[in-house]
């Protein structure tokens, strides 16, 4: 048995880049990010997705919709895929906190530095992990479409690959891009990554 997961990060807002949003509610997609919403559902159209699956966050929602009724599929919204939470540091420039030495072995040493009142990345590997273990078990020998967050993605593609996740600085994936990974019995193996031209 082998399902397939096509892991979506959501298209672009006026944060990317520069500030850290996290949870916070009434992020919407800017006017690129429609176009990249738009231009994703087209790249998958003819992909056979059976089910979609999305973060609860209105930017990971509405990257899922213009595929959903392309597809003529429900999005099924799945708190597991939700994007890190960076606590105290939500709503922060980035910039604002380079000079933070919390915020600098965060990034060094992801895999044991907590986000302030926040995540650890462990922990939303796991989390990934366990819902897309779900999802191999619901939807066997399927592909599948899973709507989430860079930080989330990046951490289980680390995973899968066994990569360290005090490394995940050295892994993009941007905006509306897709990661393939397939589950198979026998393991994880990823396809691809923050690929974001025409699918076969």
């Amino acid at each position: 048995m082998s399902t397939t997961i096509l892991l979506i990060r959501h298209g672009d807002n006026d944060y990317v880049g520069h500030t850290l949003v996290s949870w916070m509610p009434g992020v919407h997609l800017n006017e690129s990010g429609r176009a990249q919403a738009a231009r994703l559902a087209e790249r998958l159209a003819t992909v056979p997705i059976r089910a979609i699956y999305s973060s609860p966050l209105e930017r990971t929602r509405e990257t899922a919709e213009p595929l959903a009724l392309r597809l003529g599929l429900d999005i099924r919204l799945c708190d597991a895929l939700g994007e890190f939470r960076f606590g105290a540091w939500t709503g922060s420039k980035i910039a604002d906190l380079e000079s933070d030495p919390l915020w600098q072995r965060f990034n060094r040493n992801r895999s044991i530095t907590r986000a302030p009142g926040g995540d650890l990345m462990p922990e939303v590997q796991a989390r990934m992990a366990e819902v897309l273990e779900g999802m191999r078990s619901e939807h066997p020998d399927s592909v599948v479409a899973a709507v989430s967050h860079g930080d989330a993605i990046r951490g289980i593609l680390m995973q899968y690959l066994g990569i360290s996740a005090d490394l995940i600085e050295r892994l993009e994936v941007g905006t509306a891009s897709v990661s393939v990974v397939a589950l198979h019995d026998w393991g994880p193996q990823v396809l691809r990554i923050n690929d974001a031209g025409e699918l076969p």
